[in-house]
């Protein structure tokens, strides 16, 4: 399978995507241990979305998101321990423990939230490409929104902005088939076909299988490229699945046991690995390896993060804009 990534780059991303699979179960873990206290969504069953995009950005280029956010804090903060210090409300996390699971924050790897309002993303994401775009350079954006948030208003706002001004973004629809707990066939009249909202806007899309790493990898390719050379917006939707509940505290009792499983029939992780046992990178023991070493990895950043200080009540006070 011809992609333009070596063999050592294809390793890399394999081991991103186990680590935050292993990252995010921990975090569930956690959740019902009462480490993590309020809301926490998981990205589970959604990796080849996030990596398959990461792996065609560029240094400089820009990212942001919804309430969903650990996995990209992870890679693009570089430091899982302060990711894991923020759900638990410690010093050492990535916003000093004061944001949370919604809220996180690394602006050193040009990852701008985690953010709680469903759509918020969507106009800051624009506004991030207007910023580009003045200053003349040749970095994107890309906003990232789940399918309910395609609904929203301001998501149209930005996309008649973005395309009246010629915004170098990329907007991806996570489509992971429910809105909460509303099926996207039940909060949307086209809802396969989420990827030609744009159109009255002038506002070119595609869709993707979003399990299939190498699908991701290359459509995504191919629109980050027009965005980057033609400096104009584009819409990337991937179909993929959350395997839990909207948030840890919900049971998700309006899908099936069987629908879930089938899904994870196609798991992306898996599949990814597969692939790469048939291109003779990786075999079923170093698979194994490399599910142990990441399970190991997270298991000390986990420790280490449960031994940190809670952030100091002093600390509410600081970061204010009067």
């Amino acid at each position: 399978m011809k992609t333009g990534l070596s063999n050592e780059k294809l390793l890399e991303i394999y081991n991103e995507m186990v680590f935050i699979r292993k990252f995010e179960e921990k975090c569930a873990v956690a959740y019902q241990q009462g480490l993590i206290i309020g809301f926490c969504h998981l990205y589970t069953g959604q990796e080849a979305v996030l990596c398959g995009i990461k792996a065609n950005m560029q240094d400089g280029d820009n990212t942001i998101t919804s309430y969903r956010c650990h996995t990209q804090a992870v890679l693009f903060s570089k430091n899982p321990y302060g990711v894991m210090c923020e759900l638990f409300g410690r010093k050492d996390g990535l916003s000093k423990g004061k944001g949370g699971s919604m809220h996180i924050f690394a602006p050193e790897g040009n990852f701008w939230g985690g953010h709680g309002i469903v759509g918020a993303q969507v106009p800051l994401g624009t506004g991030i490409a207007f910023a580009e775009k003045y200053k003349e350079t040749n970095n994107i954006c890309i906003s990232f929104m789940g399918d309910g948030a395609v609904n929203q208003g301001q998501t149209y706002e930005s996309w008649n902005m973005a395309s009246l001004w010629g915004l170098p973004i990329l907007y991806v629809i996570e489509n992971n088939k429910y809105a909460m707990g509303t099926a996207v066939e039940r909060h949307s009249c086209n809802g396969e076909e989420l990827y030609k909202r744009g159109e009255p806007m002038g506002i070119k899309g595609e869709c993707v299988d979003g399990m299939d790493f190498f699908a991701v990898y290359e459509k995504s390719k191919e629109l980050i490229e027009k965005v980057r050379k033609e400096q104009k917006p584009y819409i990337l939707q991937v179909n993929t699945y959350r395997y839990r509940g909207h948030s840890m505290s919900d049971p998700a009792t309006y899908r099936t046991k069987e629908e879930v499983n089938s899904w994870k029939q196609r798991d992306a992780v898996k599949s990814f690995g597969e692939k790469l046992k048939q291109m003779n990178i990786l075999t079923d023991e170093e698979i194994e390896k490399i599910d142990e070493e990441k399970t190991d990895e997270v298991d000390e950043i986990f420790k280490k993060a449960k031994s940190c200080d809670f952030t100091p009540i002093e600390e509410l006070e600081t970061d204010i804009l009067l």
